[in-house]
């Protein structure tokens, strides 16, 4: 059996260099994912962030169908990408389902 081989090292990595904010940037982002812009059916475009269920520690109301988000399940977040300062007031937590189904639903 031969020995396992080291993964290459980054071109970026300098030895001794501890590099705390970057690593927690890159932690963050992997667990919460990252930004994507989506055209929403009102014709404003939508800044959204898919939530992971380990990163999900809080209780929320989907907006779509107006029951409760638990802690743990998966779920996306979305604000208007108009107010890319992503205020807390904006964001809005949404079920999976039904963010992908926004456009298909008639007004209440």
């Amino acid at each position: 059996m031969s020995p396992r081989r080291r993964p290459p090292r980054r071109p970026d990595a300098v030895p001794g260099d501890d590099d705390q904010d970057g690593a927690a940037a890159r932690m963050a982002s992997r667990v919460l994912g990252y930004d994507r812009v989506e055209p929403g059916p009102d014709g404003r475009d939508w800044a959204v962030r898919a939530v992971p269920g380990q990163a999900a520690q809080k209780v929320y109301r989907c907006p779509g169908c107006d029951q409760e988000i638990r802690a743990g399940v998966p779920h996306v977040v979305a604000w208007p990408k108009a107010d890319y300062s992503r205020d807390v007031q904006d964001r809005r937590h949404w079920h999976t389902p039904c963010w992908n189904a926004r456009g298909r639903r008639r007004p209440r």
